[in-house]
């Protein structure tokens, strides 16, 4: 299979896995009050799912070392959709918690596995268009997954997830099929004392101290405030949407769709432009100031019209942030080192998504606005590390 053709059905794979991977995120209020569980469930049961992936973000990364993406993508994919059979099945808090944390360890494996593949099998001069494909298609797709999700809801909750399962495992013998093998060693070469090292989820965070500077330690602080402020607003903006406004999942599924058109739209466009045309250190400044400014208006916004605008903003701003994120962090790495370098981002992804869906979950129950009062503040420090990172005046390679 040619370059440009393999990479075409990698990519239309990688749209089927980020549709499926989202069908349960609108069914997920329903079933924490069809089972009168506490409110606080929706931001745990996501937090707990992120805190595995947090912890085997850097695993996978370094793993992919030794076997191809292709078969972390089969055993993962395979993995998240018997995890989405065991969240169905689940009736209290703690089966759903312990569901999410199953699903993590192999969510974690896939989005590294994605990122190491980009980085690794594209050719230098297209590093940062497949990087921006990725981040588009990771948003554009999820939020139609929200929308095909919440009208299988309306059939039935179990549906969306039975239907979710099937397609994770399906798109995971497409991506077997379609990637070529890119590890640099097998596993048979690697001492099993070295293996059983290399499993251990902490010597992966502590062997970032090979390429951790000052400069990576900013770009790291900001992927974790974004991704804190974007998941607790999203956290509390689905569950918003059936507590107090009483939409089904399929309003909650249009509305994900109509920021899937926007957000598309605005990664082709501008975030294109960005990458190409502007200083990336500048424009993350901005962008941030725009989540910031848009959280802002859900908080003061005197109309349902009005939030659901801004909301749509603060979503947008997020799209174009990602690609151009992991354009300046996957630049700034060491060839020899960016598999654990895509890693060690992935993480911090993870752990501001941790964060973000505690918080939303604990402050929803005190007041349905706070979540939102959160996320401005969040995104406003952001502004603040990102224009830090901006002033920083040392070379990329200074330790910390």
């Amino acid at each position: 299979m040619k370059y440009k053709t393999r990479f075409a059905a990698f990519f239309a794979a990688m749209v089927v896995f980020n549709l499926a991977a989202n069908f349960a995120h609108p069914v997920t209020p329903t079933v924490i009050q069809n089972l009168k569980l506490h409110d606080y469930m929706f931001g745990v049961a996501l937090a707990a799912m992120q805190f595995t992936n947090f912890l085997v973000s850097p695993f996978w990364g370094k793993i992919n070392n030794y076997i191809s993406a292709r078969i972390s993508l089969l055993v993962c994919c395979c993995g998240y959709g018997i995890a989405q059979v065991w969240f169905a099945c689940s009736t209290t808090e703690l089966q759903i918690i312990l569901a999410r944390m199953f699903a993590g360890l192999f969510t974690g494996g896939v989005f590294v596995s994605f990122l190491t593949y980009v980085v690794g099998r594209s050719a230098p001069e297209d590093q940062g268009r497949h990087l921006t494909i990725t981040a588009t298609i990771q948003s554009v797709a999820s939020a139609f997954g929200y929308m095909i999700g919440g009208f299988l809801g309306e059939i039935s909750v179990l549906t969306a997830f039975l239907v979710q399962a099937a397609a994770l495992v399906t798109v995971g013998v497409l991506f077997f099929l379609i990637c070529e093998t890119d590890s640099e060693t097998g596993l048979k070469e690697i001492p099993l004392k070295q293996l059983a090292r290399e499993a251990n989820p902490f010597q992966a965070f502590l062997d970032s101290r090979t390429f951790m500077s000052v400069s990576f330690f900013l770009l790291f602080a900001v992927n974790v405030l974004i991704n804190f402020g974007n998941t607790g607003f999203d956290q509390a903006f689905n569950y918003y949407l059936k507590d107090v406004l009483g939409l089904t999942s399929s309003y909650n599924g249009i509305i994900k769709a109509a920021v899937g058109f926007i957000s598309f739209f605005s990664n082709m466009t501008l975030c294109i432009w960005i990458l190409n045309r502007t200083d990336t250190k500048r424009s993350m400044v901005s962008l941030t100031a725009v989540c910031a400014a848009a959280a802002l208006g859900t908080v003061v916004a005197p109309g349902i019209g009005l939030f659901i605008a801004f909301s749509v903003l603060v979503y947008a701003g997020y799209s174009v942030s990602v690609p151009v994120l992991q354009d300046m962090v996957a630049n700034q790495a060491d060839i020899r080192q960016k598999n654990l370098v895509m890693g060690f981002f992935n993480a911090t992804k993870s752990l501001g998504s941790i964060a973000g869906s505690m918080t939303a979950g604990f402050i929803y129950s005190l007041h349905v606005k706070l979540p939102f009062v959160c996320t401005f503040v969040i995104y406003g420090i952001s502004v603040a590390v990102a224009f830090r990172y901006l002033r920083y005046k040392g070379a990329a390679s200074d330790r910390l």
